[in-house]
C-alpha cells in the first residue's frame, strides 16, 4: 500500500491567490506577432536539447528524464525549475512580449494564465492531436482549447476537490469523526453548500475553533461551480456584476456565515492563514487535491487532520496546470513529442507518487498505483480513491475569460472587506466591488 507524506508543488505557492495579478499577462503581448523559430524536425532527427521550464514541483524527478533520453537518445532534457509560480509567470510573459526570445522549448503554465494566453494562440504551436484524444478528461483539454479550436496546452495535474477536516475539533464538538459519516454529515452525495454551512453553525456552538479558515477560499470553491460567472460565453463580455444574481447570491451566503461566526477570518497563504493551522482556528477547509500539501506543512506536530469524500454542489476543480510550446522555438515538434511524453499515463502516475499531482489522465486516474495511494498524515486516508471519486464528480470547465480574474478580485476584495479587514458592512462593501467592476470596463 502505498502512502505520501510530501508536500505538492502548490506547498511554496501563494501562486494561486497571487492569480489576482495574472491580468498583467497582456503586458505589451499586443504587440507581438507568432513566433519565427526554425523547426528541426522531430526527435529522431539530428542531436538537439530541449529546455523544460516549469514551477515548484510537477514530479518530473532526473530518472524520469533520463528514460525519455534513453528512448531517444539524440535528445538532451535540461530542466529548468523556477522557484513560484509568479517568478515562472513574470519570466514567461516578459519574454513573450519580446516576441519569445528566451523561452524554453517546454513552458509549463497555471491554468489561471490561460483566459489572457489564450488571446495570442499564434505564439503558441498546436498541441492537438488526434491519437491523443480521450487521454485526458474532457474539460481539462477545453480549458486550453481556443474559441478557434487550438490547443494550446497538454494537461497536467488537476485539483479535484474535497472537504479536509480536523477529526479531533469534530470530537470535541460531538460531531461524529469517520469520514464517511463525516461526509453523510455535510450531505452525501446531495451535499449543498446550505448543509456545509448548517453543519458549522452546530459545529461553533460547540467549538471555540471556526468552521473554515477563509471566506474568500470558499468563495473560490462556490464560484467555479457556476459554468459562466463574470462573462458572457458568447461574446466575451463582462456581465454587469450589479445584475449579476448568482454571484450575489453566493456572496450573500458568505457573508452570512461570517455573520454567524463560521469563518476564522483569515488570508489564505498569509502569516496569520499559516499560524492558524497551530493555534486549532479552523475545523475544516476546501481541498483540492494539492492542498494536501500544504495543510500537512503547516500543521507540523498537530494530529487529527482527515479527508471525507464529499463536496458542497456537486463536483469542483480548483487549480491545475500545462505544458505549453512556444512557436518561438527551434525544435517545436520534437518539443511537441516530449510534451506529450511527460503528460502520458504512465509519466504523470510516476509524478503522483512522486509528488501527489493528481494526473488528469483518466488512465492514470485508474491505475493501480493512483487507487491505492494512501497518505498518512490524513489518518491514512485513500486519497487516490478518494480524489478520483472527486474528479469523476466535476461536469465541465467554467468559462473565464479576459475580464474573469480583474471581476473576481473585485468580490474576493469586498469579502475581505467583511470578513478579514472588517472595515465595511456587507452591503457597502458590495455596492463598492460594483462600482469597481464597472470602472474596468
Amino acid at each position: 500500500m502505498l502512502s505520501s507524506t510530501r508536500p505538492t508543488r502548490r506547498t511554496a505557492a501563494r501562486t494561486l491567490q497571487a492569480s489576482a495579478g495574472v491580468a498583467a499577462i497582456a503586458l505589451a503581448l499586443t504587440a507581438c506577432g507568432g513566433g519565427d523559430g526554425t523547426d528541426e524536425g522531430s526527435s529522431e532527427d539530428g542531436p538537439i536539447t530541449l529546455k523544460v521550464a516549469t514551477f515548484n514541483d510537477f514530479g518530473y524527478t532526473d530518472e524520469m528524464l533520463d528514460a525519455y533520453t534513453e528512448e531517444h537518445p539524440n535528445v538532451t532534457v535540461e530542466h529548468v525549475k523556477a522557484a513560484t509560480t509568479d517568478d515562472a509567470r513574470s519570466n514567461m510573459t516578459t519574454k513573450l512580449a519580446a516576441g519569445g526570445e528566451g523561452l524554453a522549448d517546454i513552458e509549463a503554465i497555471e491554468v489561471d494564465w490561460l483566459p489572457e494566453l489564450s488571446q495570442y494562440p499564434d505564439l503558441f504551436t498546436d498541441l492537438a492531436d488526434p491519437e491523443l484524444d480521450g487521454r485526458w478528461v474532457d474539460w481539462k483539454v477545453q480549458q486550453a482549447t481556443t474559441a478557434e479550436g487550438k490547443v494550446i496546452g497538454y494537461g497536467t495535474d488537476i485539483g479535484p476537490e474535497a472537504i479536509c477536516y480536523r477529526a479531533d475539533l469534530f470530537e470535541e464538538a460531538g460531531l461524529p469523526t469517520d469520514r464517511e459519516e463525516v461526509a453523510e454529515l455535510l450531505g452525501g452525495e446531495s451535499s449543498t453548500w446550505e448543509d456545509y454551512f448548517a453543519a458549522g453553525r452546530d459545529f461553533v456552538k460547540e467549538s471555540d475553533a471556526a468552521w473554515y479558515d477563509s471566506s474568500a477560499g470558499t468563495f473560490q470553491g462556490m464560484i467555479n461551480q457556476l459554468p459562466a460567472a463574470f462573462e458572457d460565453p458568447e461574446s466575451g463580455e463582462a456581465k454587469d456584476l450589479g445584475d449579476n444574481a448568482e454571484v450575489k447570491a453566493i456572496y450573500d451566503e458568505i457573508v452570512g456565515s461570517v455573520d454567524d461566526d463560521l469563518s476564522a477570518g483569515l488570508e489564505q497563504w498569509g502569516d496569520d492563514w499559516v499560524a492558524g493551522f497551530q493555534n486549532d482556528a479552523f475545523a475544516t477547509m476546501l481541498c483540492p487535491a494539492w492542498m494536501t500539501g500544504p495543510i500537512e506543512q503547516n500543521s507540523g506536530g498537530i494530529e487529527g487532520w482527515d479527508v471525507a469524500d464529499v463536496f458542497p454542489g456537486g463536483g469542483g476543480n480548483w487549480g491545475g496546470s500545462f505544458l505549453t510550446v512556444p512557436a518561438s522555438g527551434a525544435n517545436t515538434e520534437a518539443a511537441k513529442e516530449l510534451a506529450a511524453w511527460l503528460t502520458a499515463p504512465e509519466q504523470q502516475t510516476k509524478a503522483f507518487e512522486t509528488s501527489g499531482t493528481f494526473p488528469s489522465q483518466i488512465e492514470a486516474q485508474d491505475s493501480e498505483a493512483v487507487q491505492s495511494f494512501t497518505n498518512e498524515f490524513f489518518n491514512d486516508a485513500p486519497v487516490g480513491q478518494i480524489f478520483s471519486t472527486r474528479a469523476q464528480s466535476i461536469e465541465g470547465a467554467p468559462y473565464k475569460g479576459a475580464h474573469y480574474f480583474a471581476i473576481r478580485d473585485e468580490v474576493t476584495n469586498a469579502l475581505n472587506r467583511v470578513d478579514i479587514t472588517k472595515s465595511q458592512e456587507a452591503e457597502e462593501s458590495w455596492d463598492e466591488a460594483v462600482e469597481k467592476a464597472a470602472a474596468l470596463g
